[in-house]
């Protein structure tokens, strides 16, 4: 179903057109009327109760496992991606000359971490280059085809952060299960904006900022964790993903056992009584508007906004390869030239490299549309 603009929910001036939601989206009204609330309440500690601790942070677990078709238990609330990231590197085995895939230009929260490790062990990283037709599904299936059987780990985004060209997911996970690779995803560009089924990709670990797609605040994210994983080690050892940690008088009674499912991969602190009503109010707002919904109404938008750009000169990612939400448009050296139009008409997008990233959301009508086509012109 085709969604009106929900621009009356957020706080945008009339004279900002706001295509930037792959680098941050704007919380809506709701969501700063809760903040000011949790701000509140934080005013008068005394009011936070042992209780407290626990209800938001299982809400947002719920809600994130039901935009991933995923069970609460196998989801852990983390501060960031390479948090996740280096959760799973420390779970995930690499021996000596084996290797970790990424993709050419995979954002640095999804490379650092596994460079380190193959640092650590004597592994590598393979690469592989960025596809002539924005393939990039058909080029990470070839080359786990080709050198299957050096690969140990599989590293990637769904959505590539820069041009928005997506990968089949559950073609991908079939291949690593084939060579007997872990496969590790980034979903902080497609997560709460595009349907995605754990159940059908199985994936090791999924890790997601929530900042972005998800309408979250900065600094909280979600992983989820394959059920056959979920006896691993954590990456930090806190109290309150313990076993028992609703009982504050009992806490120096040490536990060795871990809350149950993917809480042991919890992050400290993970209760934030400011950001995490925040958050978990974004989850909500999601699935109310439904995440197919989503997909559809910002699928036909790019459609429109990649239209007035081939029209302008410019060649949009190949619509076969692209995510539906996220339009990456090849503008070559005209970058800075570009993006100097954009500024000063007022529209917010990205240059990442060389393609012009488009990350339109509901908040946009038709007046931002005639906004970008003037700029693209100008």
């Amino acid at each position: 179903m085709i969604l009106p603009s929900q621009r009356h929910l957020f706080d945008i001036p009339r004279d900002v057109c706001y295509l930037n939601a792959a680098y941050m989206t704007p919380l809506t009204q709701k969501q700063h009327r809760v903040g000011q609330e949790a701000l509140s309440l934080s005013m008068h500690p005394w009011e936070v109760s042992a209780e407290d601790f626990f209800p938001v942070v299982e809400e947002i677990r719920v809600l994130a496992g039901q935009i991933l078709n995923a069970d609460a238990d196998s989801m852990a609330i983390i501060p960031a991606v390479s948090y996740g990231m280096a959760t799973a590197a420390k779970n995930l085995p690499l021996k000596p000359r084996e290797a970790v895939l990424v993709l050419e230009e995979q954002f640095p929260s999804n490379v650092y971490e596994w460079r380190a490790l193959a640092d650590r062990v004597g592994g590598e990283i393979m690469t592989v280059a960025t596809p002539d037709d924005d393939d990039w599904s058909t080029a990470v299936l070839d080359t786990l085809e080709q050198f299957g059987g050096r690969i140990s780990i599989v590293a990637l985004p769904h959505v590539h952060w820069s041009s928005g060209a997506a990968l089949d997911l559950v073609s991908i996970s079939a291949a690593c299960k084939r060579i007997g690779a872990a496969l590790v995803l980034d979903l902080t560009q497609s997560i709460g904006a595009m349907p995605i089924d754990m159940q059908k990709v199985d994936p090791d670990f999924a890790i997601a900022g929530g900042y972005k797609w998800m309408m979250g605040p900065y600094s909280l994210g979600v992983m989820y964790v394959a059920p056959r994983w979920q006896d691993g080690k954590p990456l930090e050892q806190n109290w309150i993903a313990r076993k028992g940690s609703e009982d504050f008088r009992g806490l120096v009674n040490y536990q060795s056992d871990y809350q149950p499912g993917a809480r042991r991969f919890d992050m400290g602190e993970r209760s934030n009584f400011i950001l995490a009503p925040i958050y978990k109010e974004g989850l909500r707002q999601l699935l109310e508007w439904g995440i197919e919904n989503i997909a559809e109404t910002l699928e036909a938008l790019n459609k429109r906004l990649a239209a007035l750009a081939s029209e302008a000169g410019f060649l949009p990612v190949n619509e076969a390869f692209r995510g539906p939400h996220l339009l990456g448009v090849h503008i070559g050296a005209a970058g800075e030239e570009l993006l100097a139009r954009l500024k000063a008409a007022n529209v917010s997008a990205s240059v990442r490299g060389n393609t012009l990233r488009v990350a339109p959301h509901l908040w946009i009508d038709e007046q931002d549309e005639a906004v970008f086509a003037r700029a693209l012109i100008a």
